[in-house]
């Protein structure tokens, strides 16, 4: 730990590094990881109660009188009404870790009055350590990072999030895709997210945007980008975004672009833009259902019917001389 850094940042460094240890050892075999299932596709394990507790420990130890709120245990732990509240993901990218993926993440984030002045984001198989703390900048590894320069959106690698929870407007997201795809170089969806945002603030990545998101998956990365030079909000591009459950972050050029092509897509976009993509899906659903009617009856798949035997008849039969 750093002798310049905010106290309570080396703290958070210390828990995080305390949780990378419990992630790293469980890796080495991960088939032995005990999984169970919140629901459709999200998962827990072990690990993730292992890590959350050794990360609560270590901050209570050192502040008692602080509020809690993880992703685990909720609000369970520490003080209910403290002004200092730690946000707490313990590793965010869980079924990425299950499968052996190695891109995964812990998480941690200090509100004080409900405003995040710390973060840290630590990948553990990378031993990569992203800080910030609220007007000194963003750091990998103790050295000073900023958002990508890039200001043409053609030239910018994006990252995103794909919809896998029972409920999620699957096809709307398709469409935002295909809103971004072929406007830049590429994207990726890596699986998570406080991960990707930590990348836009290295500038790995231009942008970043995703919907669905949790407070404990934002809180941290969002400290990350604003200090390293880039905005964040929701897709509109309105900052107060943290518990919105949506997410757009970028260098400030990119941003702007990204607002753009995505805001009608916000659930707090204007009605009219609301209207417009109801309109265009319609449009688009209508227009599937005719090519797939006019598929259905296409020549080429048209079963050839037997000649008319009456016809075959006069053709084969010699007639009868006269």
């Amino acid at each position: 730990m750093s002798s310049n850094l905010h106290p309570m940042l080396n703290v958070a460094i210390k828990a995080a590094r305390a949780a990378g240890a419990i992630i790293n050892r469980a890796a080495l075999d991960v088939e032995a990881v005990r999984i169970s299932q919140k629901q459709i596709n999200d998962f827990v394990t072990e690990v993730d109660h292992a890590a959350e507790q050794a990360i609560i420990e270590t901050l209570l130890t050192a502040y008692p009188g602080h509020g809690i709120l993880a992703e685990e245990s909720g609000s369970e732990h520490g003080s209910k009404h403290s002004e200092y509240v730690w946000i707490i993901d313990p590793l965010d990218g869980t079924t990425n870790f299950i499968h052996g993926f190695p891109v995964y993440c812990v998480s941690i984030a200090l509100a004080v009055r409900g405003k995040v002045e710390q973060a840290v984001v630590y990948d553990p198989s990378r031993n990569d350590l992203f800080t910030a703390t609220r007007g000194r900048g963003a750091f990998l590894n103790e050295r000073r990072i900023r958002v990508s320069k890039r200001t043409r959106l053609g030239e910018c690698l994006i990252s995103t999030g794909f919809p896998f929870r029972p409920g999620d407007n699957f096809k709307q997201y398709l469409n935002m895709m295909a809103e971004v795809m072929p406007r830049t170089a590429g994207l990726r969806r890596p699986g998570a997210a406080a991960l990707d945002l930590a990348y836009v603030a290295a500038g790995y990545t231009d942008g970043f945007f995703e919907s669905g998101l949790s407070i404990w998956d934002v809180a941290a990365g969002g400290l990350l980008v604003t200090e390293a030079g880039g905005l964040v909000g929701n897709f509109t591009g309105e900052a107060d975004y943290m518990e919105q459950r949506e997410c757009l972050a970028g260098a400030p050029r990119i941003y702007g672009q990204l607002v753009t092509l995505l805001g009608k897509y916000s659930k707090f976009a204007s009605a009219g833009d609301k209207a417009a993509v109801r309109q265009a899906a319609e449009v688009t659903e209508v227009a599937g259902v005719a090519d797939d009617e006019a598929a259905a009856q296409s020549p080429d798949d048209a079963t050839p019917t037997a000649p008319d035997s009456a016809a075959e008849d006069t053709q084969t039969r010699p007639t009868a001389a006269p």
